[in-house]
């Protein structure tokens, strides 16, 4: 299973660099400016030809091999013989499950928050200012 994924990833690679290297549809548009030469690294047909064959066939063995590690996954695993790792957790005892007439929720022996003051103390009023007058706003001719 080693050898899959280490070909999975490989292939997912080579896929990305197939698809950014191939020409856009706006490609055309920057021939008139000298890019029109480098279509002649893959042959006189451009690299249209070849790289989306290519990409065709590594995207067919990759689905391929997805769905044989998806298939390969849920058949290898057998529920009844697996066993978890818990790493540090594994050391910590499972909780007991309490009897059917006890309860489950701790009683607090005391109100963590502080009681409200009574109601009968109101906040003292303060005075306030009443607004200064307006001023006229002088009118000019």
């Amino acid at each position: 299973m080693l050898v899959l994924n280490v070909l999975f990833v490989l292939i997912a690679v080579a896929m990305i660099a197939l698809i950014l290297m191939q020409r856009g549809a706006g490609a055309q548009a920057g021939s008139g400016f000298g890019g029109g030469a480098s279509a002649t690294v893959f042959g006189s047909r451009g690299s249209s030809n070849f790289l989306s064959k290519a990409t065709k066939w590594l995207a067919i063995v990759f689905f391929a091999i997805t769905l044989f590690m998806a298939w390969h996954a849920t058949h290898d695993a057998q529920p009844g013989q697996m066993q978890q790792d818990l790493g540090v957790m594994g050391d910590v005892p499972a909780a007991s499950v309490p009897a059917a007439g006890e309860s489950t929720v701790p009683q607090a022996a005391e109100p963590a928050v502080p009681a409200a003051p009574p109601a009968d103390t109101a906040p003292a009023q303060t005075q306030s200012q009443p607004p200064a007058p307006a001023q006229p706003v002088p009118q000019g001719d």
